[in-house]
């Protein structure tokens, strides 16, 4: 097993990664925070011996914003998603393919090789391992993230 660590990505390279997939502007602020036993998006990823080294997770309204945007889908609906709890099929699938994306941000000279290993819709029973990590306060940022034209929404990237 790997003793190198897992830095926490760059707050610009997340904004940059958003914006660049997205093709919006996106606004992001360190110090929001996710909560843990909400409704979340979230995703793990693992090093080449399937050990769990880092989790993402974005609140239902940033998936449903993401997803919304990538997909180049209309604003107001998404909107109204987002108002009701509701993240259609079609933005999940969308929004975890910008949590699939995002591995590489944790990709860097010197740490291990982390991939996405799996995601769990808002409202899915998380494993107790990845709801502990969630629940962590060390070893993790959180941001609030406005997805420019569709609204806001919380993130948080975590290592374990």
């Amino acid at each position: 097993m790997s003793t190198a660590t897992t830095p926490l990505p760059a707050a610009k390279d997340v904004k940059d990664l958003f914006e660049g997939l997205l093709g919006k502007t996106c606004e992001f602020h360190e110090g929001g925070t996710l909560d843990a036993s909400g409704k979340n998006l979230v995703a793990t990823y693992v090093d080449d011996t399937l050990v769990m080294r880092a989790l993402v997770a974005v609140d239902l309204p940033l998936a449903v914003y993401t997803g919304a945007a990538i997909g180049l889908m209309p604003p107001g609906a998404a909107q109204d998603f987002a108002s009701e709890g509701d993240l259609p099929k079609t933005y999940r699938e969308n929004a975890a393919e910008v949590l699939n994306i995002m591995a590489s941000l944790f990709n860097t000279p010197g740490s291990p090789h982390l991939r996405l290993y799996s995601h769990h819709a808002p409202g899915e029973a998380l494993a107790a391992d990845v709801a502990a990590n969630l629940a962590k306060r060390g070893g993790r940022v959180d941001y609030a993230v406005e997805v420019k034209g569709y609204g806001k929404g919380a993130l948080a990237v975590v290592l374990v």
